[in-house]
C-alpha cells in the first residue's frame, strides 16, 4: 500500500478532549475519528490493527475447540425480563420499540449475550451427548455509558468477543474454563500485552466465579491489588486481606459522651470538627440484605466492601438503605448512625479492624450528634467480624506475609462460571445418562477486542507515538523513500514493496513528495515496527537504513537480498517477540 493511496489523516497537535496517551494517540495517528461522544469511525490503519488482534483472537478460539457463530445485536425485551436484567443494568441497557403494523415490539441491544445464546441452546441442546459445546462470536456490543471517555476505551458501542460453554457437570464445565482461561493466556501474549490476571466479582452478568484479565497501565479505571511475592492478584471489589494484628491496644476506657456536632455528618467533617483523625472514627453504614437491614462497621479511613459483605452475610442481594430505612432504624437522618443504641435490634457486622479500635468516635443516632470514648463490648456488640473493606495499597497479601501492591489497570478480558442462572430462568434444559432432566451449566468468556489496541498503546508508546509490536501492526514494514521525485528511490521502493507483499509482509510506502523530517516524525507517530530508509547516498553505495521502532540505532543492511532479509526478520519477530518491549 502506498501512503497516497490510502487514508492517514495524522495530526501534529493534541485534539481538543483527548485525556489520555491512548486516545489521544489514536487520533493523532489518524486510527480513528469521533463521530459523537462514545463512537468512533476506525480508520483504515486503526481497522487493520483491530482485524489483526480479531484475527489472534478468532484462531485462538478456534484452537481450543470453540465455535463461532453470529448472533444479531437486538433482542426482544422479554428475555431480558425472564433473567431479571433490565433492572441489573438499568439506564446502560439500550432500550427502545419498534413500530410493526399496529404494535409496539420492545427490544434490545445486546451489551452482553448470556440472554440470546441460551435461548438457542435450550431449543438445540436436549442431550448431554451433545456436551460440552462452547460457542463464540466477535460482534459490536451497545452500552449506554453515561460518561463515555478515555478514546474507545469506554464506548457506547465497541467489538467484542463473547463466549459462552455448556456443561452437563461441574467437573465439565471446570475443563470449558481452564481452557478458555489458557486460550486468553496465548491471545494476550500473542498480541503483546503486558497482563495481568487477577480474581474478580461477577457483578450483573451472575455467577459464583470470574478472573480479569487486566493490563496494568496508570490511567487505568479499574484498581487491582498483587503481591509480587506470590503473584496473587485480585481487583479491588475482590481483593482479600491477610492476617493483620487485631489486638486492642491497652489504654484505660475513656467515658462515653455525647458531644453535638452541628453541620458535621461525613468522615472528614467530623474529623475536623473533633480535632481527631478519620482511623480513630467508626463509620457505620446501613444496608439491606435480601430485604432485611443489617448494620456494617468499618474504620473511618476505608471504604466498605460490598461484595464481602454480601459473602459474609450470605446474601443474593444487597443495597445501601434509603434514607428513610436509616432514620426507621437509628432514629437519626443520614449521617449520624451508630452501633450504640439503635433504634431496632438488627444484625452487627464488623470489619476486622474494628477490634483493634479503642476510645473510637460515632453516630450518636440523633441528629447533628456524635459519641466520642465508644468502646466495644463495653457500648456495642457485634454478631459477626468478617474481612468486609476493600483492599489498599501496603496491606498484607492473604497467600503470603508480604504486603500488597495498589496498581490502575485497562480490563481487557473478563471469564465467569455462569452456573445455571440464565439457563434455569430461560428452561436450557438437558437429559443426562441416567434421564435426569436438569439445566445446563454455563460459563461466559469476553474480549473487548477494542481495548487489546487502546490497552497496548496506553502502555506501548513515547513522547513521539505509538511502538506497535508486529502481531497487531496496522503495517509491518515502512518504506521511506527520502526523496520522491528521485525515480531510482522510487524504483527501489516499488521493487521492496512487491517483493515483501509477495512474501506476505504487510508493508507501506510513504510516497509523499515531502521533506524527510515529515516523514520519519510521522513514521514514528503511526509506529510501524520496521523502518527502511531509502536514500540517495545509501544506494550509491548498495545499502538501506532499517531500525526497529522500539530501539534508538539504526543500521545499514544490502540492498541486495535487502527483501529477503527483512522479510525473515518480520516473520522471526511475528512468531517470538525477540526484539520488542514496548516503551
Amino acid at each position: 500500500m502506498f501512503w497516497t493511496r490510502t487514508l492517514i489523516p495524522t495530526m501534529k497537535e493534541t485534539p481538543e478532549g483527548a485525556e489520555i496517551p491512548s486516545h489521544v494517540l489514536m487520533l493523532r495517528a489518524g486510527l480513528i475519528s469521533q463521530v459523537m461522544a462514545g463512537a468512533y469511525i476506525y480508520l483504515p490503519l486503526g481497522l487493520r490493527a483491530l482485524k489483526k488482534a480479531e484475527r489472534i483472537v478468532r484462531e485462538e478460539m478456534d484452537a481450543a475447540g470453540a465455535i463461532e457463530l453470529a448472533m444479531p445485536s437486538m433482542s426482544p425485551l422479554g428475555l431480558w425480563e425472564q433473567t431479571g436484567r433490565v433492572a441489573a443494568f438499568g439506564e446502560v441497557l439500550v432500550q427502545f420499540s419498534l413500530r410493526r403494523q399496529n404494535r409496539k415490539v420492545p427490544v434490545v441491544l445486546g451489551p452482553t449475550h448470556e440472554e440470546i445464546v441460551t435461548d438457542l441452546v435450550s431449543r438445540q441442546i436436549s442431550s448431554y451427548r451433545q456436551l460440552p459445546i462452547t460457542l463464540y462470536q466477535i460482534t459490536s456490543k451497545f452500552r449506554n455509558e453515561e460518561r463515555p471517555r478515555f478514546g474507545v476505551l469506554r464506548t457506547s458501542e465497541f467489538l467484542m468477543k463473547d463466549a459462552y460453554s455448556f456443561n452437563e457437570s461441574l467437573e465439565s464445565l471446570n475443563q470449558s474454563y481452564e481452557q478458555m482461561y489458557a486460550a486468553y493466556c496465548r491471545i494476550f501474549e500473542r498480541c503483546g500485552l503486558a497482563y495481568l490476571p487477577v480474581e474478580a466479582e461477577s457483578g450483573p452478568i451472575g455467577g459464583d466465579a470470574s478472573h480479569e484479565f487486566m493490563i496494568p497501565a496508570d490511567n487505568g479505571e479499574d484498581v487491582v491489588l498483587h503481591c509480587p511475592a506470590c503473584n496473587y492478584a485480585a481487583n479491588q471489589e475482590k481483593a482479600e486481606i491477610g492476617a493483620r494484628d487485631c489486638t486492642r491496644p491497652e489504654v484505660p476506657p475513656a467515658p462515653l459522651e455525647r458531644v453535638p456536632t452541628p453541620g458535621a455528618s461525613t468522615i472528614e467533617q467530623v474529623s475536623k470538627f473533633l480535632k481527631c483523625q478519620p482511623q480513630e472514627l467508626i463509620k457505620t453504614l446501613i444496608y439491606v440484605a435480601d430485604g432485611r437491614p443489617i448494620a456494617v462497621l468499618v474504620r473511618g479511613d476505608h471504604d466498605a466492601n460490598e461484595g464481602k459483605i454480601r459473602r459474609a452475610q450470605k446474601a443474593a442481594q444487597l443495597e445501601l438503605a434509603s434514607p428513610q430505612v436509616i432514620e426507621q432504624v437509628t432514629g437519626a437522618p443520614v449521617g449520624f448512625a451508630g452501633p450504640v443504641g439503635l433504634k431496632q435490634k438488627i444484625p452487627i457486622l464488623a470489619d476486622r479492624e474494628i477490634q483493634h479500635m479503642a476510645n473510637s468516635v460515632t453516630g450518636a443516632n440523633a441528629a447533628e450528634t456524635h459519641l466520642t470514648g465508644v468502646n466495644l463490648d463495653r457500648d456495642f456488640r457485634v454478631d459477626l467480624f468478617a474481612d468486609l473493606r476493600s483492599a489498599v495499597d501496603g496491606d498484607p497479601c492473604p497467600r503470603c506475609s508480604a504486603k500488597l501492591a495498589l496498581r490502575h489497570a485497562i480490563e481487557v478480558g473478563h471469564v465467569f462460571k455462569l452456573g445455571t442462572k440464565y439457563s434455569e430462568a430461560l428452561g436450557a434444559h438437558f437429559l443426562d445418562a441416567k434421564e435426569q432432566r436438569g439445566p445446563l451449566i454455563m460459563g461466559c468468556y469476553g474480549i473487548g477486542v477494542n481495548r487489546i489496541i487502546a490497552g497496548l498503546i496506553e502502555t506501548s508508546h513515547d513522547k513521539d507515538g505509538i511502538i506497535w509490536p508486529v502481531a497487531i501492526a496496522p503495517y509491518e514494514v515502512l518504506l521511506v523513500p527520502v526523496k520522491v521525485p528521485d525515480e531510482p528511490s522510487m524504483n527501489v521502493a516499488q521493487q521492496l514493496h512487491d517483493q515483501l507483499r509477495a512474501a506476505g509482509i504487510d508493508v507501506l510506502v510513504d510516497d509523499r513528495d515531502c521533506r524527510a523530517g515529515v516523514k520519519f516524525k510521522d513514521a514514528d507517530l503511526i509506529g510501524i515496527p520496521l523502518r527502511v530508509v531509502i536514500g540517495e547516498r545509501g544506494l550509491k553505495e548498495g545499502k538501506l537504513e532499517i531500525k526497529w521502532r522500539w530501539e534508538k540505532k539504526a543500521e545499514m543492511i544490502a540492498l541486495e537480498g535487502a527483501a529477503e532479509m527483512l522479510a525473515a526478520l518480520v516473520r522471526e519477530e511475528r512468531d517470538g517477540r525477540k526484539r520488542y518491549h514496548g516503551r
